[in-house]
Order: C-alpha cells, then sequence, then structure tokens
C-alpha cells in the first residue's frame, strides 16, 4: 500500500512550489499557523502527497499560499474526488475563474470595446505566442 496516495497529485505538487517560492518571505511554520493548522506537519504531509487539503481548509491554504482560492479549490477537488468526479462539478457549476483570469478576460473586454470576439485560430495562436507555446 502505498503510504504517500496523494504525491503525483496536481495540489500537492503545487502547494510544494508555492511553499518552495515563498521561502524567503514566511516559513513553512507561518504557512501551517495561516492555514489554521496547529504545526508545520500537516503542510509537509500536503506537500509530500501523505495527506489531502481538507476542503475546508481551501481559503485559508489560498491565502498563506498568496495563491487564488478557486485555481487552488479546483486543485482540491481533483485530490478529493478524482478527476471525473471534479470534472462533473466543473460541468455542472462551471469552471471557477481565478482573479488573474479575470483580469485576461477584462483586458480582452476592453481590447475588443466589448464586442465578444470569437477566438479564432489566429487569436488562439497569439494568446499562445504569449506564453511560449
Amino acid at each position: 500500500m502505498n503510504k504517500k496516495p496523494h504525491e503525483t497529485t496536481k495540489l500537492a505538487k503545487y502547494v510544494e512550489r508555492r511553499v518552495l517560492e515563498l521561502k524567503p518571505k514566511k516559513s513553512q511554520l507561518q504557512i501551517a499557523s495561516e492555514t489554521g493548522f496547529p504545526n508545520a506537519n500537516m503542510v509537509t504531509m500536503i506537500k509530500n502527497g501523505t495527506s489531502k487539503l481538507a476542503m475546508d481548509r481551501v481559503p485559508s491554504m489560498a491565502r498563506a499560499l498568496e495563491c487564488d482560492p478557486a485555481y487552488l479549490m479546483r486543485l482540491a477537488m481533483e485530490q478529493a474526488m478524482g478527476d471525473t468526479a471534479a470534472e462533473a462539478i466543473v460541468e455542472v457549476f462551471d469552471t471557477p475563474v481565478t482573479k488573474n483570469e479575470l483580469g485576461w478576460l477584462q483586458v480582452i473586454r476592453e481590447a475588443s470595446n466589448n464586442t465578444d470576439p470569437r477566438l479564432t485560430g489566429r487569436s488562439q495562436t497569439a494568446i499562445k505566442a504569449i506564453f511560449g507555446r
């Protein structure tokens, strides 16, 4: 039996990366405290995949990790239920939009003069080029 059943989840990898990125400004103990965990060990268990992130901890963990709560919730849903169930929830309630994605949407609306432009192959290519893809 795998002692780290969640180690390959996107959430575990994301939390591990954010803790590392925040290391110059806050400790793992601070992150745990801001999340409401009694000790830093719980953050370690989430990072290494020994434990899942409880859904009710997503908002406080997002604040502690200085990340978008909608994005972290999406990862937590995938981790808690599996990809198929998470996809079903997204199908019913739609994809959570992060604050960063909302910013992009607002710029697109402004640039298009709120004309609701169709996403074309050319515009997809231009957007992918911004990200080097």
